[in-house]
């Protein structure tokens, strides 16, 4: 069976969700991910009044905040067979936050908590409801794989993308020491806690810069973007940063 077979019967109509630092930091990571889902058959939307799932207002303390962020982002993709995000974190504040969200709310509760059933990380949605059998990268080199917090240890994001990118035929694996560690980044914590995030960033990119590979690869850009500062002014530039569906499509 091939990818379009997948698909062959019945049309999925996914809502990409973004995500902030995507939209205003490396948007060929959403085109990359439109690329990947339309690959496999879906239909794919990107509601254009989108913004913010709401996480940093939330992990800040400010819930009124967040509460209406998460009105907002569960009335515009609602429509959508699934909900769909190229981050862990973000996708996790949807699935497992919008429903606490509303305690006191019982229709928006249930509207969050219908919402969060169908929303997935990128890699855990192509392999957990597509079963996508070959993706259209053509990525060649030794990469590792940062597994970042959120998605490892709320969403269980491990294999998934390591399954998909050995289908990758030219891709060797090589997995770095403290794989699942925090790189640092944290949202808020690397603004609140610069020396701190500094020092985790640099351990992270020693273990990078050890595994000898040619690209660090992960699936949420706070994360890569916090590794490639560090690389940078280590000396390195050499190294690539690259989001998981970037190599996956043919991007990186």
């Amino acid at each position: 069976m091939n990818n379009n077979d997948i698909r062959s019967e019945t049309i999925v109509r996914v809502g990409l969700f973004v995500t902030c630092l995507v939209d205003l930091m490396r948007p060929r990571i959403g085109f990359a991910t439109l690329e990947l889902l339309e690959t496999t058959g879906c239909e794919v939307v990107v509601p254009e009044a989108q913004t913010c799932c709401g996480q940093p207002a939330w992990n800040s303390g400010d819930a009124p905040g967040a509460v209406a962020l998460a009105k907002k982002t569960i009335t515009e993709f609602e429509p959508y067979d699934y909900v769909v995000a190229p981050s862990g974190s973000c996708a996790d504040q949807i699935r497992t936050e919008y429903p606490g969200l509303f305690a006191e709310e019982p229709q928006w509760r249930d509207r969050a908590t219908a919402l969060a059933s169908r929303t997935y990380e990128l890699t855990d949605f192509l392999v957990t409801v597509l079963k996508v059998e070959s993706v259209p990268g053509d990525h060649e080199g030794t990469i590792t794989y940062h597994d970042s917090c959120t998605g490892v240890r709320s969403l269980g994001i491990k294999e998934q993308p390591r399954a998909l990118l050995a289908k990758l035929k030219n891709v060797t694996l090589k997995e770095m020491n403290g794989c699942e560690e925090c790189c640092g980044f944290g949202g808020t914590f690397s603004v609140k806690f610069g020396d701190v995030s500094a020092a985790i960033a640099e351990r992270k990119c020693e273990n990078v810069l050890a595994s000898g590979a040619q690209a660090v690869v992960g699936g949420d850009l706070g994360c890569l973007l916090n590794i490639e500062g560090k690389l940078r002014r280590m000396g390195d530039e050499k190294t690539q940063v690259l989001h998981v569906a970037e190599v996956l499509a043919g991007r990186s």
